[in-house]
């Protein structure tokens, strides 16, 4: 098992160790470079600037992405490590050097982490011996070797330092909730389920292939609300007029993945001459991978429970 110690902003550390929240976006200003360290579900830990050469936090790596800022805020807002758009932007445009006027929207690298935790003071722990203060990015451990496996018990030991009923309840979901009946797994929370989405449907709209992405939206098949997960197998990315006409039941996907108009749209608003061309139509877009796919299971309750036939 491989774990990342990423150098971390200290005060991107303080603001988010006293929210708490449900998911964090590590993000590099420029993107560059990719960040390939980590297997989704793997260990990411937080080191402090020096002097405070110390290990933190740390959290479970979901994806790496690269988005414009305007996105990125959209869909993580505070858990960017800033209280408000203007503030993250600043940062932003302060570590790359330029301003609103030459990068309206810059793009940056985004390092999406669930479950973040953060120590207490007392239990930070020091930086391996083998840590060089010269280390900018971050640095890899492996946890077949001495260091790393080391670095893990350490960082388990804290853990198990937490209040277990609450820690684990926020850490962690059953996959029972995944239809499967394998170990538990970090739960994933809404702004990475917004990024998955975008990023298995390329970007385009499954329902007219749109692909201005500040109209583009991750809509849940079934609703976290309701029993829904935040998987991109309960996931569409759809154009925002779309993604309202899905949530009211006016427009659906079947199971073998064909677009149902409901004859309510024209009943109820006496128009609907454009959406009633997707009548029939297969998606336009899909995920490449299967598991990312619309699941039948969430379509299904979808047609039976939110569409208006």
């Amino acid at each position: 098992m491989k774990i990342y110690i990423g150098v971390t902003d200290n005060s991107w550390y303080n603001y988010l160790s006293n929210i708490q929240p449900d998911e964090v976006n590590f993000w590099q200003p420029s993107g560059k470079p990719i960040f390939k360290a980590l297997e989704t579900n793997g260990l990411f830990l937080f080191k402090l600037h020096s002097p405070l050469n110390f290990i933190a936090g740390g959290g479970f790596f979901i994806k790496y992405a690269l988005l414009p800022v305007s996105l990125v805020w959209e869909a993580f807002e505070n858990k960017n490590g800033t209280t408000d758009y203007y503030s993250f932007k600043q940062a932003i445009y302060k570590y790359r050097k330029t301003d609103p006027r030459t990068e309206p929207d810059p793009q940056i690298g985004c390092i999406i982490l669930t479950s973040p935790f953060f120590f207490k003071r007392s239990d930070w722990i020091p930086v391996p011996e083998d840590w060089k203060l010269s280390i900018v990015k971050g640095k890899s451990y492996e946890t077949n070797d001495i260091i790393g496996r080391r670095l893990l018990k350490q960082v388990e030991e804290i853990i198990q330092g937490f209040s277990l009923a609450s820690f684990n309840n926020k850490v962690f979901e059953t996959s029972e909730r995944y239809g499967s009946e394998q170990i538990i797994i970090p739960r994933v929370g809404q702004g990475a389920f917004r990024v998955l989405v975008t990023e298995a449907y390329h970007r385009r709209c499954a329902i007219s292939g749109e692909k201005t992405l500040p109209v583009l939206e991750a809509a849940h098949i079934k609703p976290y609300s309701q029993d829904g997960i935040h998987n991109t197998s309960n996931g569409l990315l759809l154009r925002k007029d779309l993604h309202t006409l899905f949530d009211r039941g006016y427009i659906t996907v079947t199971e073998d993945l064909h677009i149902e108009v409901s004859k309510r749209i024209k009943e109820d608003y006496g128009n609907g001459k454009e959406y009633y061309a997707f009548q029939g139509k297969e998606l336009i877009v899909m995920p490449d991978k299967v598991q990312e796919k619309p699941s039948t299971q969430f379509l299904r309750w979808h047609n039976e429970n939110v569409f208006l036939a």
